[in-house]
Parts: structure tokens; C-alpha cells; sequence
């Protein structure tokens, strides 16, 4: 008997103890990649939405300003 005993493994967890730490960490793993996968798709759409966001800028920049709209012209009174 080389193991040592402790209170770990001198008794066997119950058959509903086990059963339910093992849903507990598959409902907890299932949640942890979710979250993973969420942060990660909102982190890659942010990333595209401010890079479209400086394309636009400086294309806008880059436009040559146009002449300003000219004001309806009046009739000379006579």
C-alpha cells in the first residue's frame, strides 16, 4: 500500500455527487466556449467596423472640395 490516503480518496463520492459535478462542469465548459467564441466575433466586428469607419474618413478627406452651391439668382426689379 504505497498510496497515501486521504480524505480525497478514502471515500468515493456518491453516485448523484458525481453525476452532478459532471453536468455542472460540461454546463460550464459549454458556457466558458461560448463566451469565448461571442468575445471573440464582437472583438473581429469591431476591428472591420473601425477600420471601414477610417477608410471612409479619409476617403472623404481625399474628395477635392467642389465649388459651393450658387444661390437662386433674382429677377432685377424694373
Amino acid at each position: 500500500m504505497n498510496k497515501k490516503i486521504t480524505k480525497d480518496n478514502l471515500f468515493k463520492p456518491t453516485r448523484s455527487e458525481s453525476k452532478s459535478a459532471a453536468t455542472d462542469n460540461a454546463a460550464r465548459d459549454i458556457l466558458d466556449t461560448e463566451t469565448s467564441r461571442r468575445e471573440a466575433k464582437t472583438a473581429r466586428l469591431k476591428e472591420a467596423r473601425l477600420a471601414k469607419e477610417e477608410a471612409d474618413r479619409e476617403q472623404a478627406l481625399a474628395k477635392p472640395a467642389g465649388k459651393p452651391p450658387k444661390g437662386k439668382k433674382r429677377a432685377k426689379p424694373e
